[in-house]
């Protein structure tokens, strides 16, 4: 959205507002979400954004000018997002960074929804460590969630996983024990660390942390990210779908799934939707 100098790129607040248009003709709300800074990418080890002060003035200023170049958009239409799954040793710099990027958006737009994760990858195990800006009603707290992820990044290359090709399975153990005797000892023991029993109840304990924030808060709740790759056995693969389904409904939770168009999505690329899954997210 900016070159390196920090200058606004034309098309990209172009091609953004067109994005916006197409959801106000399809009648979908939208989330502008700062994905990744050149500061922080939340698999990278160096990350400035917590050590410098110039880096955190440089995320205040891109929503400055986002501010600026949105505020037209309906709140009821189109949200605020600060920053895609933070990334901080310490759970207090989260904080104070959402604190102060709070007051800057709100400065300029008082009834603006803003999303707030929590860290580390928007964990649900470390939302008890976030602490929401007080009398703000027009907040969203937002999670992620891709449990158990050795099923739903099975053979994922950019994952530590990415070895295990063998057979996973939803419900029940992810990872039979009598699958891992031939996996190598490193891998079998970074399986073995993620393997585990899941099923709806298992999923429904995971979201304790979220849903008891949202009630203290009286907040709603998102999902703003869920979904399993297409490369696990696909009874398996709609039955996870299916529990989580099941499961945000119940706890009044709204959700985006991660992805439209990949390898979680709802079609593979230019290919055919997957009517069935679909079926599940969308029922008639």
């Amino acid at each position: 959205m900016w070159d390196a100098a920090g200058k606004p790129e034309a098309e990209a607040f172009t091609l953004l507002n067109q994005a916006l248009d197409w959801c106000a003709e399809c009648k979908l709300s939208a989330i502008v979400d700062l994905h990744i800074l050149r500061s922080h990418h939340f698999n990278e080890k160096e990350r400035p954004l917590w050590t410098q002060p110039e880096a955190q003035e440089r995320f205040f200023q891109c929503w400055r000018e986002l501010s600026d170049a949105l505020r037209s958009w309906p709140v009821e239409r189109v949200a605020y997002e600060l920053m895609n799954e933070p990334v901080a040793d310490n759970p207090e710099d989260w904080n104070k960074l959402v604190a102060k990027a709070v007051a800057v958006v709100r400065s300029k737009e008082p009834r603006r929804v803003i999303v707030i994760g929590s860290n580390r990858w928007q964990s649900t195990d470390t939302f008890d460590q976030l602490q929401v800006p007080p009398n703000d009603p027009n907040l969203l707290l937002s999670f992620h969630f891709y449990e158990p992820f050795l099923l739903t990044h099975h053979t994922a290359s950019w994952t530590s996983i990415a070895g295990y090709k063998g057979p996973v399975q939803y419900p029940g153990r992810t990872v039979a024990e009598a699958d891992l005797a031939a996996v190598p000892e490193p891998l079998k023991r970074e399986i073995s660390r993620r393997n585990g029993v899941w099923d709806r109840a298992r999923i429904v304990e995971k979201l304790a942390k979220p849903l008891a924030l949202a009630q203290r808060t009286g907040l709603p709740l998102y999902c703003g990210e869920w979904g399993c790759l297409d490369t696990v056995p696909r009874a398996a693969r709609l039955n996870w779908y299916r529990d989580m389904m099941s499961v945000l409904t119940e706890k009044s939770v709204g959700w985006g799934t991660w992805d439209y168009k990949g390898g979680f999505g709802l079609r593979r690329g230019n290919g055919p939707a997957d009517e069935g899954l679909i079926g599940l997210l969308l029922p008639k």
